[in-house]
């Protein structure tokens, strides 16, 4: 950009090119923007910004007759903006009570989702994390008939869990000695939880690291603490809302179909959404993934707005799941109050 304020003009054109697409979901024209943008500027001057701004990948146009529509990049550079502006979350009372109403945690975080959808027009979920539970304190394999292997898990607090497993070969009782003292000198100390995430990042690292002992040990290890963590828990709500609004904004009805069962099967299965989320959500504080930033081309149509609730080890996620051309601003104002909401109905608890 040549110089401050011709970067600064093209930054409020953008933002207001984005602004009125979002609201209106059409192409935005040149002659539009030169009236509505209170810049004072020719619709000539406003092609030329447009055409730099299409130049650098931050807008483009649909039909060669038409306006312009912002593209990934566009919306994340106006969302940037709006995180740059956005103010601390304000605490409401009224929607802590709300939540507080609830029997338990689930049904709490229940409400958060519906709370969520409800506000936004969009998918709704909270994330609860698993129980992180007792320390590892050791874990012993007993041969049994044939495959099968007895995995013995202890664990702090008096927590003893057991499970039968079917190994793919028949295991001597020296080599389960081994595995186990494997297990409980590298794992050894940490909480449930954690040992299984431990575990299982060792278990996704190249195969060629380690030995059979190592991978028999990782294997055996993994399908015994299966039953000793809880698993997380996911509510998700208002699905119907994404299915009117992306019906009701598309002629390529196949296509509009296909992108739904994709996020659909997600939310069925659960476990894949849960591990997407937990993928984006590496720090505290508000986190917001847009269309082809997604790793899986299935969510490309869509956008992420989520954040974290809770303290130190408890916390959870909260967010929403909305098309690309969803309203950024109120999507982070509803996500960031039903965070600070359900952090201090939980403190209540």
């Amino acid at each position: 950009m040549a110089s401050s304020d011709s970067s600064e003009r093209q930054r409020r054109i953008l933002a207001r090119l984005v602004a009125e697409y979002i609201e209106q979901g059409e192409p935005v024209s040149s002659a539009w923007l030169a009236e509505h943008s209170a810049l004072g500027l020719s619709s000539a001057t406003v092609r030329t910004v447009l055409a730099r701004l299409e130049d650098q990948g931050l807008v483009r146009q649909p039909h060669t007759s038409a306006g312009r529509v912002p593209t990934d990049s566009g919306y994340r550079l106006y969302v940037d903006w709006l995180l740059g502006t956005r103010r601390q979350p304000k605490s409401l009372p009224t929607l802590a009570a709300r939540l507080r109403q609830a029997g338990t945690v689930g049904d709490l975080l229940e409400g958060a989702s519906q709370e969520l959808s409800r506000a936004s027009h969009h998918i709704g979920f909270a994330l609860a994390p698993a129980p992180a539970g007792g320390r590892l304190r050791h874990i012993d394999f007993v041969r049994l008939e044939g495959r099968r292997v007895l995995v013995i898990l202890v664990a702090t607090g008096g927590q003893i869990t057991h499970k039968v497993v079917e190994t793919d070969a028949p295991c001597d009782d020296a080599l389960l000695v081994q595995a186990a003292n494997y297990i409980n000198a590298e794992f050894a100390g940490l909480t449930l939880l954690e040992a299984r995430e431990a575990i299982v990042g060792r278990m996704r690292q190249e195969r060629r690291l380690y030995d059979a002992l190592m991978a028999r040990a990782l294997a055996l290890a993994h399908a015994g603490l299966g039953d000793a963590v809880p698993p997380e828990t996911l509510h998700v709500q208002g699905a119907s809302y994404l299915i009117d609004e992306l019906l009701g904004e598309t002629a390529d009805r196949e296509r509009t179909l296909e992108t739904l069962r994709a996020l659909f099967r997600m939310i069925e299965e659960k476990q894949q959404l849960i591990e997407l989320i937990a993928r984006y959500i590496e720090t505290n504080g508000l986190t917001i993934v847009i269309g082809s930033e997604h790793s899986s081309p299935d969510l490309h149509p869509f956008s992420i707005v989520a954040s974290t609730f809770g303290d130190g080890p408890h916390t959870g996620t909260i967010g929403l799941i909305g098309p690309t051309r969803m309203r950024y601003e109120r999507a982070i104002s509803v996500v960031d109050s039903v965070s600070q909401a359900l952090t201090d109905a939980l403190d209540g608890q």
